[in-house]
């Protein structure tokens, strides 16, 4: 009969590994925190939280429309009665 305890040193070996990793994985939140986080909080979060940068306009984010991009629409009001996606009627006739 084959024993657990037979698996031992590959047991050993992945608790290993898995150990290393989550070793570097902590030194890696701890460095990014007072590294980046904590420095981020204290520039531009304090600048933001105390009104010293322009205030957050969600057009600057938005994804822009073809014609805001400077594209020309050809087809943007399609008449007839193709398959189009937007049409104004929604049975089938």
């Amino acid at each position: 009969m084959m024993m657990l305890s037979a698996f031992w040193p590959f047991y050993q070996f992945l608790w290993t590994v898995y150990f290393v990793i989550m070793f570097l994985i902590g030194f890696w939140c701890i460095f990014m925190f007072f590294g980046y986080v904590i420095p981020l909080w204290l520039t531009a979060g304090l600048a933001e939280y105390l009104g010293k940068t322009k205030a957050f306009d969600p057009e600057d984010v938005r994804r822009k429309t073809l014609p805001e991009q400077g594209a020309e629409i050809i087809y943007s009001s399609p008449k007839g009665r193709g398959p189009f996606l937007h049409t104004d009627h929604h049975g089938h006739h």
